[in-house]
């Protein structure tokens, strides 16, 4: 196999190799790492999927990017350890399912990346003998998955910045009642914001003696765990090695639907990808007219972890289409539209129709969604409305559910008019102490509050 390098959607700084990409984060030049070249499966590869345990799959996945960065030995533990829970695929009517990816340590999809993620940053850092400290920006389930994957680690350190007002309670409480080496702070700010404080702290050369490193979307390393989830479900689901499937990914910052991209170009059979945003419609409507504009300030939605007015990792989605978008969102070089739209269809919902879905999909089905599954389901049912060529019994469609009901109970005691079963992993936050800090929103002040800090 190749050895695979990475290369940042800026095209001006050096080639590297996974370790360095990960352990960086942010390219120096404030593009994101991408592979120069995507591994692919074979068809016989992929057949024997079905075969396989989550984990198992997640090896050979893993293998494809790291066989010439750590051992097959070592990555087996780490695949073995990161994946010690269901991932259930429930079936809602004809070839049509859910993927719950809510059943890890914090209840969230985030959880997928964030364990594997740590283990190998962990393993690298020991190797090295050095130290880290992670800065996140969350819009609500990064934060927690982040700060319990890393959560007791001797060798790393992690901070997390959150808009107060976007997040759930629960949300909040599942950082903010750790402690150790995790650190959170308050902003009376927007998701975006919180993301430009961090990545001006990458690039501010003044901060290189703290090791900063970053557990958001726009470190590779979170990507490639969010393969395998696709590969997964199809080969849970496949009737046949030549049939194609249908994605819907309720999209925020836009990592997740880059797992399922490069899934495909990996040679997973997708048929269309629906990418499903709140109302935040900056690439629904750049998908339709070509012309991309961010939405600044963002708009605060019930899926208030899509409430990404400029997701960070558009810049890959163009570079696979090649073309170039610089982190500010300008585009120097239009992607291929033509093909983008062959693979992709993109609608936004509202809050209303994110309500309306929830209640109608339990009604109809007893299908228990919250606000950002919602906003999926509601975009494959769209497609399949305004394309009755795809809405066939037979035709396999699979919807994201991204976090656990229990996760949104204001949400779903006003609209189903009862309390979401607590899973394992949320019984009991409600008495837990919280600490936290808040801060202006200011580059300054938070370089100021690093330096005091560390």
């Amino acid at each position: 196999m190749k050895s695979i390098k990475f290369y940042s959607t800026n095209l001006k700084a050096e080639v590297v190799d996974f370790k360095s990409a990960l352990l960086k984060g942010l390219a120096p030049d404030k593009g994101l790492y991408m592979p120069l070249e995507i591994p692919t499966f074979t068809k016989e590869e992929i057949n024997k999927f079905s075969q396989m345990e989550y984990y198992e799959i997640a090896f050979e996945i893993g293998r494809k990017f790291l066989h010439d960065q750590i051992s097959d030995a070592d990555l087996k533990a780490i695949v073995k350890d990161s994946y010690n829970y269901e991932v259930p695929l429930e079936k809602v009517y004809d070839r049509k399912y859910v993927m719950r990816l809510d059943q890890g340590p914090t209840a969230s999809f985030k959880d997928f990346a964030a364990r594997m993620m740590g283990r190998l940053m962990q393993y690298y850092l020991k190797i090295e003998g050095r130290n880290l400290i992670i800065l996140v920006a969350t819009s609500g389930d990064t934060g927690s998955a982040i700060a319990n994957a890393f959560y007791g680690l001797d060798n790393i350190k992690v901070l997390v910045l959150f808009p107060e007002d976007e997040v759930t309670n629960r949300q909040r409480k599942q950082m903010t009642t750790l402690g150790k080496n995790v650190q959170i702070i308050a902003l009376n700010a927007k998701f975006d914001d919180c993301q430009y404080l961090v990545k001006d702290a990458f690039s501010d050369s003044e901060l290189d003696y703290l090791n900063l490193s970053s557990a958001n979307s726009i470190n590779i390393g979170r990507l490639i765990p969010q393969i395998i989830y696709y590969f997964y479900s199809y080969a849970k689901l496949r009737r046949s090695e030549d049939e194609e499937v249908i994605f819907s990914v309720p999209s925020g910052n836009f990592g997740d639907i880059m797992g399922g991209m490069f899934a495909k170009r990996m040679g997973l059979p997708i048929k269309k990808f629906i990418i499903a945003t709140n109302e935040n419609d900056e690439f629904p409507a750049f998908v339709n007219t070509g012309k991309y504009d961010k939405i600044e300030p963002s708009k605060n939605c019930l899926s208030s972890a899509m409430n990404v007015g400029h997701p960070s990792n558009i810049s890959r989605l163009i570079a696979l289409y090649d073309g170039v978008m610089d982190e500010t969102g300008h585009i120097s070089k239009s992607p291929d539209m033509k093909k983008l739209r062959e693979d992709i269809y993109s609608t936004s919902i509202t809050d209303e129709e994110t309500k309306m879905m929830i209640a109608e999909a339990y009604k109809k089905h007893k299908l228990l969604l919250e606000p950002h599954g919602s906003v999926g389901w509601a975009g494959l049912q769209r497609f399949l409305q305004e394309h009755p060529e795809f809405d066939d019994k037979e035709q396999l469609c699979i919807s994201l559910e991204t976090a656990h009901p229990a996760k949104f109970p204001e949400q779903i005691r006003e609209i189903l008019n009862f309390d979401p079963e607590l899973p394992p992993s949320l019984e009991g936050i409600e008495e837990k102490e919280e600490f936290f800090d808040s801060i202006e929103t200011n580059y300054q002040a938070f370089k100021n509050y690093l330096k005091e800090k560390y």
